[in-house]
């Protein structure tokens, strides 16, 4: 195929020193750059670093850069350029004007290169995490113009406008199309006619449209569940949901099924824990929903004692999708348990998302959890030992012992295993309000052939 054109929510190539879940930029980047390890369902395969090795203790990880690596202008790429990018991830704030997280996962590391072409990372704890800390960095270069376009990876800029249109040309000797032109197009409708009209080969995101899918058979079509959880942050610290037994009636007063249905759509599925089917861990924990139930949450409610039944419940207009209807029919659901629920609605989203870090949450605020690492969702957000921005206050003797094993861990089977019993207990004694994990949708012509989807919502060139 010579030319592939798709229509994208957003075009832009985001500064080396940032780190994304959307699915727009993750879909250029992973043409145009390549990651550290490329993630796939919680296990970290080759990518730019083409082998990896570690001490018996897990102490002492090693990494060797692909062979022949080579950056589109012509430059190798060596460890230099990798410690440089990483120095950057650490040094930075996030679009909310925190430190990243990568600054404190790697504060008692030392990264050097051992030669132009091997990474060493020395820690002193075990630390088989830094796969999935790899993983999510993707190496890039700015250009002459200090724009950060210049990649490893199979396509290399060849144009492109911020926000509106970019064209990549295919690296020779390598497989896919000679030519995408990715379209930015705002709206998931305009996406889709767009495909309907024949101006574009592609759409993706089309489960964010408003009204249900049509699945038109005109065109081929491809689903994948995002990792990302829809969830509610609990405040564990204050109110009502101190108590594990009030945390759990919340879980069992919610129908996950209808919200997937009825709201996503059909376009989602119910969470059983803290992070998706597809995160490390999760298959062996073989999990199911906590259960519909209205009358055991109100059991479970009769058990609290001196609790207040008056909640407050937070939530933006958006980031989760459909996040006013979720917080609406959550709030019914509460209601008819017997608990009184005042929703606070928050327009700006980035004022929300600092407001939850400091810990401004009411009882309950609707979020979104992203990080596609078992560890990383743990150590931000549940572990009472970093307290880290976005914990909010869950303690749990239990499973604090169980996340020191998992951090230990080092062989991948001891890994898996230690994480599944972490995401088990944390069933057992929810920290959240769990709810739902997407479905990302794509669209294509019948005749195109080179398309994936995968569950980070990358829609992948063949």
């Amino acid at each position: 195929m010579d030319r592939l054109h798709i229509a994208l929510e957003k075009i832009d190539f985001l500064p080396p020193d940032r780190v994304t879940d959307d699915t727009s930029v993750l879909t250029l980047k992973n043409l145009v750059f390549e990651p550290l390890l490329r993630w796939d369902n919680g296990w970290a395969r080759p990518a730019l670093f083409q082998n990896w090795t570690h001490s018996p203790d897990g102490r002492i990880w090693t990494f060797s850069i692909r062979d022949g690596a080579t950056f589109h202008d012509g430059k190798p790429c060596v460890a230099a350029d990798i410690l440089e990018f990483i120095d950057g991830i650490l040094q930075a704030v996030d679009t909310f004007g925190m430190k990243w997280s990568y600054a404190r996962y790697l504060q008692d590391a030392t990264i050097t290169a051992r030669s132009p072409n091997i990474i060493e990372v020395r820690n002193p704890r075990p630390f088989a995490d830094i796969l999935d800390v790899f993983s999510e960095f993707y190496i890039c270069r700015r250009d002459a113009d200090g724009r950060p376009l210049i990649g490893t990876g199979r396509y290399r800029v060849a144009e492109v406008e911020i926000g509106q249109k970019a064209v990549l040309e295919k690296m020779p000797g390598l497989q896919g199309p000679e030519h995408i032109i990715a379209t930015a197009c705002k709206r998931a409708e305009a996406r889709y006619d767009l495909l309907k009209a024949g101006e574009v080969d592609a759409a993706l995101n089309l489960e964010r449209v408003e009204h249900r899918l049509d699945f038109n058979p005109q065109f081929q079509w491809g689903k994948a569940v995002n990792t990302l959880s829809v969830m509610y942050y609990l405040n564990c610290q204050n109110g009502l949901f101190q108590s594990p037994a009030a945390r759990l009636a919340v879980n069992h007063a919610v129908d996950r099924a209808a919200i997937a249905a009825d709201i996503y759509h059909g376009l989602a599925v119910p969470s059983s824990t803290i992070v998706s089917p597809f995160h490390l861990g999760a298959a062996k924990a073989d999990l199911r929903p906590i259960p519909f139930d209205p009358d055991r949450a109100r059991r479970l409610l009769d058990t609290v004692e001196g609790g207040d039944n008056l909640v407050r419940l937070r939530t933006p207009t958006f980031m989760p999708e459909r996040a006013p209807e979720v917080s609406h029919f959550v709030a019914a659901s509460l209601e008819a348990i017997g608990l009184n629920v005042a929703v606070e609605t928050e327009a700006d989203r980035p004022e929300y998302a600092r407001q939850i870090g400091r810990k401004e949450m009411g009882d309950m605020a609707l979020f979104d959890s992203s990080p596609q690492s078992t560890y990383r969702v743990l150590n931000d957000k549940i572990s009472s030992g970093p307290r880290a921005v976005w914990w909010q206050g869950y303690e749990d003797a239990e499973a604090e012992a169980l996340i020191a094993t998992a951090n230990d861990a080092v062989d991948d089977f001891e890994r898996e295993n230690a994480y599944a019993h972490c995401l088990r207990r944390l069933q057992a004694n929810p920290p959240w309000l769990y709810i739902v994990h997407p479905i990302d949708v794509y669209a294509a012509k019948p005749n195109i052939r080179c398309l994936a989807i995968d569950h980070k919502g990358t829609l992948n060139i063949l």
